[in-house]
């Protein structure tokens, strides 16, 4: 089995390699730019690829992969002077497991990868973080950095910032906050529910939840609070009557992946009619599965929608459903497209202030300290790095469901019928948290 594992991935290393590398090569015959190899630049996804939340990690990889085609088609990163190296995407499944990616980091490693990607779930973004501090202790010549898409539990950028992790998502505090500027707006919310996944991105949600309705809305009450285990519910029905029972007139949750759309469907079975309050509830199967029962009651937070408004913010998304014509791949992350371009300008900024930094996998520590410095913007939105704590600030929007062709929704989701209107958008500096990091360098 262990054989057949490491086949199917070096099969895909192949594979996306080749693909990444002819559209390369292309572009560099095309600019006419001088280059002394072609051995990529090579950026290790550690992500679960299979299970029930397989979906969400097979939609970050095409993210990743038409962000380094983005790179590749104007001539890939330049190393040191003169010389240009594609960026190339390598797979590696975690199964959703922290050992299970533990075991894919030391994969990844002994391929000679020093720049790691993950983000489908703090736990496992938690115990990368610990195991790269300690290989770069060990083997400082062999040093990794960890970037971070998606695991947005608040304590990875405060007590447990490590200077080798960038978090290029809004952790959960933030995205509360921007739902929670929604919420206290609504006077038709009077109670709530909240639930969410057992582990700790999910605990969190439920906490900072509490907190800020608190301090935002002291009136409405919290009927029911319920952690549930993740990614082995099948059936939502006995959770869903709880809800109904309890008379709450909105759901707050962080759940994502399967978990979301298996609670929104049986939602939409037992017909709840309540609002639900989401980190996730744009994307995934969500919206298809809970249908006309979500327009005007289904809220989600994120850096960005596809009906973002803006010319620029349209050209991006039409360019990806172009890129990515089946519905079904219909799951772009702005986010992670500027993580793509932040990486490319830090290996670009090291090597002209070092002259070199490296052959073909970059040296971690000059990359590092260039990314700290990340300023990047890509259809009109703009991300920068925070360097006291490595956490990325953007503007955060917040926007609920509607039928695809109703005012400010041009675009659907997933070719569902459905899509989202933007009813607020946060400028970084109003989604901006202090931290608690005390960053230990190098």
């Amino acid at each position: 089995m262990q054989q057949e594992t490491r086949w199917d991935r070096r099969r895909w290393i192949m594979s996306t390699g080749a693909a990444l590398l002819t559209g390369w090569a292309g572009a560099v015959a095309a600019q006419g730019v001088a280059t002394r190899a072609a051995a990529p630049v090579r950026l290790a996804l550690i992500e679960t690829l299979s299970g029930p939340m397989g979906n969400a990690g097979e939609a970050v990889f095409r993210n990743l992969v038409w962000g380094a085609e983005r790179v590749n088609a104007r001539g890939g990163v330049e190393v040191a002077p003169g010389v240009r190296r594609p960026l190339q995407i390598v797979r590696y499944d975690s199964k959703g497991q922290p050992q299970e990616a533990l075991s894919a980091l030391q994969s990844a490693l002994d391929d000679g990868i020093t720049l790691v990607a993950q983000g489908n779930s703090s736990a496992v973004a938690a115990a990368l973080i610990e195991a790269i501090n300690r290989h770069n202790e060990r083997e400082p010549q062999r040093q990794a950095l960890f970037l971070n898409y998606s695991a947005v539990d608040p304590v990875l950028t405060n007590e447990r910032c490590s200077f080798w992790h960038f978090r290029f998502d809004a952790h959960a505090d933030m995205r509360m906050a921007a739902l929670m500027s929604v919420l206290k707006d609504d006077a038709s919310v009077r109670s709530v529910y909240l639930i969410g996944q057992d582990y700790s991105f999910g605990q969190a949600v439920l906490r900072e939840a509490k907190r800020q309705l608190a301090l935002q809305r002291p009136d409405v009450r919290i009927v029911g609070e319920e952690l549930h285990p993740m990614a082995r519910i099948k059936d939502f029905i006995p959770y869903v009557t709880k809800i109904k029972a309890s008379g709450a007139q909105a759901v707050i949750t962080g759940n994502w992946g399967n978990d979301l759309t298996l609670l929104v469907r049986a939602a939409r079975d037992l017909g709840y009619e309540g609002k639900f309050y989401t980190f996730y509830g744009n994307a995934l199967g969500a919206p298809a599965a809970i249908g006309d029962a979500g327009i005007g009651k289904v809220i989600a937070v994120a850096d960005w929608f596809p009906n973002a408004p803006g010319a620029e913010s349209r050209r991006f998304y039409e360019s990806f459903r172009e890129r990515f014509p089946n519905p079904a791949d219909d799951y772009v992350h702005l986010r992670m497209q500027l993580m793509i371009e932040a990486l490319a300008q830090a290996i670009e900024r090291a090597a002209r202030v070092s002259g070199a930094v490296g052959t073909a996998q970059p040296a971690a520590l000059p990359v590092a300290r260039a990314l700290e410095q990340a300023d990047v913007t890509l259809a009109g939105q703009r991300l920068r790095m925070r360097a006291d704590d490595h956490q990325a600030q953007q503007p955060l929007m917040v926007a609920i469901m509607d039928r695809q062709g109703a005012p400010g929704v041009p675009f659907d989701v997933e070719g569902s019928g459905y899509g989202f209107r933007v009813l607020k958008r946060l400028e970084a500096d109003a989604a901006e948290q202090p931290h608690t990091c005390r960053m230990v360098r190098p």
